[in-house]
């Protein structure tokens, strides 16, 4: 991670595309089933990564969304998205606000992929050394049945002039979701091939990310529920591993080793349309669930509502709605320093292309509505340019 990207100097760009940085470096690091890039295989080998594009050379869209957010100990908050999501086209933006939100930058990082290949399901990360990682997934076509976790570094993510890594290779699957750091320091990255016996794939480092190893999978029984799993780890107050999945509503898988055995993967009580969640632990130890409608009501992609848990989710209280519309998805958050959680989310990817932000506190969660001033909703970040007649 010490290789950094050189960027082009604007003044001597010519009429070339200016700002273009494609790092065709072998990964760094992978885990030990994984054989090395060749030039034979094109979604093997990483993106493009674009600094500070030209809007003019940003690629047009009718769909966008899937978004993750992070914040930075200094205050920035940064937002990744897709563009031409669900196609053979879609890549990635990246962009910053410095000013919680009100405001957002221009893109300063554009992840565009090879010829033939998809540059998806991206998130963004604060490690506990406070770098920040962009991961994103890669596949030859919509699927190709393998994908791939791909991730850049940036060292110092409050910098002027942001310098990024080498990207790398890090496993297979499609990784949507923050990593988990055990209390151990260890960290876990869970993936997905969709639709496969052991679908759900779960690395470590045992590094702070500097290699990844495969340490276990979880598996869907019934074949006709599995899809893109979206898995998301928690560690539990008795140290068990209590892995969340999308599994045509909400399904769990438990593990009691580290990560290296789980338990089938099983449908959950709670009911939920077939969609992302959103799970995390708070600063205050209890656990945070972002998903649609309520606890006892399985509604369709809408009313995007924030639950809390102070027993390790066996139980769940208050319900703060952050976004009642239709076609609201893919909650993501993170929570700052001060206890305000950002999260992030689209409406209606097509036409509209919204990607929004909410924050508000664990009292508001508590108290099911707005009783702290943090609570802002329906915070506008992007949306697609009106269709011209």
């Amino acid at each position: 991670m010490n290789e950094q990207t050189r960027v082009l100097p604007r003044k001597k760009a010519g009429t070339f595309l200016p700002f273009i940085i494609a790092l065709l470096l072998p990964p760094v690091a992978t885990h030990a089933a994984e054989s090395d890039p060749s030039a034979s295989d094109l979604a093997l080998q990483p993106a493009h990564l674009i600094v500070s594009p030209w809007k003019q050379h940003i690629p047009v869209t009718k769909r966008q969304g899937v978004a993750g957010i992070e914040r930075t100990a200094k205050g920035r908050l940064w937002v990744v998205y897709g563009r031409d999501v669900e196609s053979p086209r879609n890549f990635q933006v990246l962009r910053c606000s410095e000013d919680d939100g009100k405001t957002w930058s221009e893109v300063k990082l554009m992840i565009l992929p090879r010829e033939g290949t998809r540059a998806m399901s991206a998130n963004v990360w604060i490690d506990p050394q406070d770098r920040l990682w962009v991961f994103w997934g890669q596949a030859s076509g919509l699927q190709d049945g393998r994908f791939g976790i791909f991730a850049v570094v940036c060292d110092d993510p409050d910098a002027a002039e942001l310098k990024w890594s080498a990207p790398r290779r890090l496993g297979d699957g499609i990784l949507l979701n923050k990593p988990t750091v055990l209390t151990n320091g260890e960290w876990l990255l869970t993936s997905s091939v969709w639709k496969a016996d052991n679908s759900i794939k779960v690395y470590s480092s045992t590094d702070q990310g500097k290699t990844f190893e495969l340490r276990g999978t979880a598996n869907i029984e019934e074949a006709k529920t599995r899809g893109p799993d979206e898995p998301m780890i928690v560690e539990r107050k008795d140290s068990s591993l209590w892995m969340m999945v999308r599994c045509q509503g909400l399904a769990e898988t438990i593990s009691q080793d580290g990560g290296r055995t789980w338990t089938p993967v099983k449908r959950i009580a709670i009911p939920h349309c077939t969609s992302r969640f959103f799970l995390r632990r708070l600063q205050s130890g209890a656990l945070l669930l972002v998903k649609h409608g309520p606890m006892t009501e399985k509604v369709k992609r809408e009313k995007l509502t924030a639950f809390i848990s102070d027993d390790d989710g066996k139980t769940w209280q208050g319900g703060l709605m952050l976004d009642e519309r239709d076609d609201v998805t893919y909650p993501d958050g993170v929570q700052a320093a001060d206890g305000t959680i950002h999260t992030v989310y689209d409406h209606q990817r097509t036409p509209l292309g919204d990607v929004l932000m909410s924050t508000f506190t664990e009292e508001d969660v508590r108290a099911g509505k707005s009783v702290t001033d943090k609570v802002r909703l329906q915070v506008l970040i992007d949306h697609l340019p009106e269709p011209q007649n």
